[in-house]
């Protein structure tokens, strides 16, 4: 087996750019919505929309865009939707009225979506070598946490000198470069044997996720309402759908025979498991940094940085510990390290909790990157070199709805003990968020408010412990599940005719593509 050159490794440096563009899109316009809304005048609705479809479309998108990489190329189609993205970019940046941005931002996660896959995809063709791939995916996921940590910190810089707009110029160089050496430094691979790609299943497939995806966020919202259930029931049904077509097809977008693979399944459920949790718990963070601390949203994400380097430090751990450790024993310590962190957070007061909040959060951001590396290479290596765009798809839809999931039900549940928690003394406007709250006290006298606003905000905090809590019970579950499956992966490999095994004892590629062609369904 090959090892990777000067050439590969340049090459990988050209595919975290885009990722942490991918990632900064999805942080950067929070910041811009006050200067955004007075420019724009966008109704509540709209505003909604305007924060919200970027993430739609590109959760939506990801199954077809990895399926169409495998088709079309994925170098080919990852310069595409660089293009598209830079283009879009600017579009946004300039945009005179509320429906162009909309519109822009919507076909920004179309673009978004071409760039996981097919940059995960191209990480498996470059690198073949097993440790070498499994750092590469460090880097890859490194550049993830770069992006969600640099995006408030550059869009609030470009916010103090220019318009709203020049947040999303920030992606116009990097796709850009990306564009000009990724014919020389990319290598190029598509399924010849793909076939056609089928419509039908990429609108099912879009519609399925919107759906479900559109519903939690209401949910997360607004609570649980008619509109909300519909929309996941929807979904669902949609998804059902869906998949008894991927049964029928002789080259189906998604190919449902790599979650027979044992160690597919549980990487992909560790992988989301591990982002409903820190999604839902990062909610709770930022709210507590700026409406119970009372720090400037600058300062606030200064303070997530150390978090975000625990990702990087976590990521760039994962392949000097598969070197002496079983990967399986690897994730299962870090979800269990992952867990403290969380349960650090149930420990936080309401007026004195900085240091115990970013230590917590630094710890299970570095007990649970190598989770995220290590499950991710597990997937990616579980599929076939031909079909290794569908298969990052499917382990980026799984970070995208249960981010999502951690977000409504993390989120809902949160609100629920806050709502139980606040004094009836407190305003109505007031019982149902700490934002509210503390615009409530802002409006009253001082001997009057701030013992309101104290007695809120304590009343936050204690969801914060609830929900850090709740993260506790289901990361610990998740290490459970992770360590039953991979040792099943390890010790029993003669259950599944796809996989082989190395002394690692996790599945680490498989045999030739006829393998899975020849798995019964």
């Amino acid at each position: 087996m090959s090892r990777a050159t000067r050439r590969e490794w340049i090459g990988l440096a050209v595919l975290a750019l885009p990722c942490v563009v991918y990632a900064m899109d999805l942080t950067v316009l929070n910041l811009a919505v006050p200067s955004l809304s007075a420019d724009l005048h966008p109704s509540s609705t709209q505003l909604l929309w305007i924060v919200d479809v970027y993430g739609f479309t590109l959760a939506g998108s990801l199954i077809t865009m990895g399926s169409l990489g495998d088709r079309i190329g994925r170098r080919r189609l990852l310069l595409i939707g660089a293009v598209v993205f830079g283009l879009m970019s600017v579009v946004a940046a300039y945009a005179t009225s509320t429906p162009m941005l909309i519109t822009a931002r919507a076909l920004l996660g179309v673009a978004g979506a071409t760039i996981a896959p097919s940059t995960l995809s191209l990480i498996r063709t470059m690198f073949e070598d097993a440790h070498q791939r499994t750092f590469a995916i460090g880097v890859w996921i490194t550049s993830f946490s770069a992006g969600a940590a640099l995006g408030p910190l550059l869009g609030g810089a470009l916010l103090e000198q220019f318009w709203w707009g020049s947040v999303f110029l920030l992606s116009v160089p990097v796709m850009g470069l990306l564009v000009a050496v990724g014919p020389r430094l990319l290598p190029e691979f598509h399924d010849r044997d793909a076939g056609r790609l089928d419509l039908y299943s990429a609108g099912l497939s879009l519609t399925a996720v919107l759906a479900v995806v559109y519903g939690l966020k209401q949910i997360a919202q607004q609570g649980l309402g008619r509109l909300a259930i519909a929309s996941v029931l929807a979904g669902l049904a949609i998804g059902v759908a869906f998949v008894r077509r991927q049964r029928r097809l002789a080259h189906p977008l998604l190919d449902l025979r790599l979650f027979r693979v044992p160690a597919f399944g549980a990487a992909l459920a560790s992988y989301t498991l591990g982002i409903f949790v820190v999604f839902g718990i990062d909610l709770f963070v930022n709210q507590y940094l700026q409406l119970v601390l009372g720090l400037s949203p600058l300062r606030a994400g200064l303070w997530v940085v150390p978090s975000a380097l625990g990702f990087v430090i976590g990521s760039l751990l994962a392949p000097r510990l598969v070197r002496r450790l079983r990967p399986a024993h690897v994730m299962t310590a870090g979800m269990v390290l992952g867990a403290a962190g969380f349960g650090m957070l149930t420990l936080v007061r309401s007026g004195s909790g900085l240091a115990l909040l970013v230590i917590g959060s630094t710890v299970f951001a570095i007990g649970l990157a190598p989770v995220f590396t290590l499950a991710t290479d597990v997937v990616v290596a579980a599929a076939p070199q031909e079909r290794a765009g569908a298969a990052s798809a499917i382990s980026e839809t799984g970070a995208e709805l249960g981010g999502a999931l951690g977000i409504a039900v993390l989120g809902s549940i949160g609100t629920a003990v806050y709502r139980s928690q606040v004094p009836d003394a407190v305003p109505a406007s007031g019982r149902d968020t700490l934002g509210g709250a503390v615009q409530a006290a802002t409006r009253m006298p001082e001997h009057i408010g701030a013992p309101l606003l104290d007695a809120a905000r304590a009343a936050f905090t204690h969801g914060l412990h609830v929900t850090a809590g709740v993260s506790v019970a289901i990361i610990l579950a998740s290490a459970v599940l992770t360590a039953l499956l991979m040792r099943r992966s390890g010790d029993e490999p003669q259950r599944s005719d796809l996989l082989q095994v190395d002394n690692d004892g996790l599945a680490l590629q498989l045999t030739p593509a006829d393998a899975l062609q020849c798995a019964p369904c």
